[in-house]
């Protein structure tokens, strides 16, 4: 979900950025991020047993795990693999595309995004701009100064099987529907939709019936995923406070831009009730994913950066407390989530990219 763009901002937010909003944290286990060419895995990052690195180019993210945790779907605008932008390819585990090509299984047509399997294993859900035109969109950087992502309003959720037709439209409101993910129940998706005019989150049924509203706060709510037992969620949220911050807010949405510099993480249950926020640490807080406990929270951060990078990995308590960092990479570690059976991680990462700007997929061993 807009991981080539928050690429992009690692860059230029090195240029400009200093360390704002800071939080300090006595209760956090963390340390220097350490330069380290002994293999894929950091001497600290005690919770990765093993890790195979799948993609070798281009940038790779949003992997994930078929119900039965045989196959994965990611994204990838690899240009070696005949891409303009992102779109869906799937994968067997255990398979890696060092020199050779996983098959792509969106329609190559637009940008794609966060696509998610369905229970049956046999197809999956995902975002795509394809309706509003064959062309990629454009990626704007920035607008008079500051970082933004765009809303593309092309954006509706399908269904599709694992050859890549699509049998099923599940949205069809104005502007931006995108960002679903499935319920480890198989019966919910949760998404990120425009139509009420703010992005607030909603929920409907596999088949896109009985659509409800989830959260109704000014600001930009998503990225999404449900509980292991698909009671609560997890979601990233821009929420403007200030006169100041609701004039940029609103100003940018008008544009199909949202800024995503500062964010936090808020829990609730699957119904919306019992909203709290999660994390106050400053920076951007994003990609949560549940520990396959639902006691814990997996998620991306810059916020013990200076100058808006690394972003590493994060594990904190569901009540926000025994914050904990996991990866010590350089600069990006991002997207994780846990396979069903809780056994391993899939990550996006920077790590071993000889000093260049791809974005790879890497598989680890999850120990506790």
């Amino acid at each position: 979900m807009k991981f080539r763009l928050l690429l992009l901002l690692l860059i230029s937010i090195t240029i400009t950025a200093c360390k704002t909003n800071k939080k300090e944290n006595s209760d956090a286990k963390s340390g220097e991020t350490k330069k380290w060419k002994g293999g894929l895995i950091y001497p600290e990052e005690k919770h990765f047993k093993s890790i195979q690195q799948v993609t070798f180019g281009g940038d790779n993210a949003e992997a994930y795990w078929s119900f039965d945790d045989k196959q994965i779907i990611f994204q990838s605008n690899n240009k070696d693999w005949n891409v303009g932008c992102d779109q869906m390819f799937l994968m067997n585990v255990g398979d890696t595309f060092k020199d050779s090509i996983p098959p792509m299984i969106s329609t190559g047509l637009g940008r794609t995004t966060c696509a998610y399997f369905l229970p049956d294993n046999k197809s999956y859900v995902y975002g795509s701009t394809h309706l509003g035109g064959k062309e990629c969109p454009p990626s704007p950087l920035r607008r008079e100064g500051r970082y933004v992502w765009p809303i593309y309003d092309s954006y509706d959720i399908f269904v599709a099987d694992l050859e890549g037709n699509i049998t099923q439209q599940l949205t069809n409101e104005p502007g931006y529907d995108a960002e679903a993910t499935v319920s480890p129940k198989g019966d919910k998706i949760v998404f990120t939709s425009m139509r009420t005019g703010d992005l607030e989150l909603f929920t409907m049924n596999i088949d896109g019936s009985d659509v409800k509203q989830i959260t109704s706060e000014l600001g930009y709510d998503g990225g999404a995923f449900f509980s292991p037992d698909g009671t609560k969620l997890i979601f990233r949220s821009s929420r403007p406070k200030t006169d100041e911050e609701i004039k940029e807010y609103k100003d940018l949405l008008k544009e199909g831009l949202v800024q995503p510099t500062e964010m936090e993480l808020y829990i609730c249950n699957s119904d919306g009730s019992g909203l709290r926020q999660l994390t106050d640490l400053g920076n951007a807080n994003w990609s949560p994913f549940f520990h396959p406990s639902g006691r814990k929270i997996l998620f991306s951060s810059n916020f013990e950066a200076e100058k808006g990078f690394p972003f590493n990995l994060y594990l904190i308590d569901i009540d926000g407390k025994n914050l904990e960092r996991i990866t010590h990479g350089e600069t990006f570690d991002a997207f994780p989530v846990f396979s069903n059976d809780g056994k391993k991680l899939a990550f996006s990462s920077n790590r071993n990219n000889g000093g260049g700007r791809d974005t790879n997929l890497f598989i680890a061993e999850w120990q506790d």
